[in-house]
């Protein structure tokens, strides 16, 4: 993979994606305005969405970028039985397990404190838990998507991958936990 690293070709190379995460983005707003009576009923689901949204993109935005390096370093392949994909793919699933619970519990906890909780502390930790684990899926499957993405147009991933996931992983975010509270609460 020829790089380019001007600013002329970084811009050239992100501009469009940028343009129609932008778009992206604007949906999630409407998304997260359907559900606005749903979270200012329960505070705790309201601090949920920032949190949460922003766990996953940090989440998918970590393996970007050691899939990056994987990727420039030549050891990775790009088949499901890479190791290199699987190691990281588990280590983000499992890092998901042990966060959520705790970023359900401190929105509970946080909310509870302010203004009062509505939900089960379970509750919040159930559905803070089902949705991480539920983003981090989806923010494996982004990541890697978008990384090979980038490897078969000749972009470098490093430019383009982490905006497309942390973008990707906000609007999956509120959709996420839209519909998990739908289901469980």
């Amino acid at each position: 993979m020829a790089t380019d690293w001007t600013v002329r070709a970084i811009t050239r190379a992100m501009m469009p994606v940028l343009l129609v995460l932008t778009l992206v983005e604007i949906g999630s707003g409407l998304v997260l305005g359907t559900f606005e009576a749903d979270l200012l009923a329960s505070p705790s689901l309201l601090v949920l969405v920032p949190v949460t949204i922003g766990t996953a993109g940090n989440l998918g935005s970590v393996l970007a970028a050691r899939l990056s390096t994987a990727m420039h370093l030549g050891t990775l392949s790009f088949e499901p039985e890479d190791d290199v994909l699987q190691g990281n793919a588990v280590a983000t699933l499992a890092l998901a397990l042990t966060v959520f619970p705790v970023i359900g519990a401190g929105a509970w906890a946080l909310a509870t404190v302010t203004v009062g909780s509505r939900l089960a502390l379970s509750t919040v930790v159930v559905v803070a838990f089902v949705s991480g684990e539920v983003l981090a899926v989806l923010a494996v499957v982004v990541t890697a998507v978008a990384t090979y993405t980038a490897y078969r147009f000749e972009l470098d991933p490093d430019d383009v991958v982490i905006p497309v996931v942390t973008n990707a992983c906000d609007v999956l975010g509120v959709v996420v936990l839209f519909l998990v509270v739908q289901i469980l609460v």
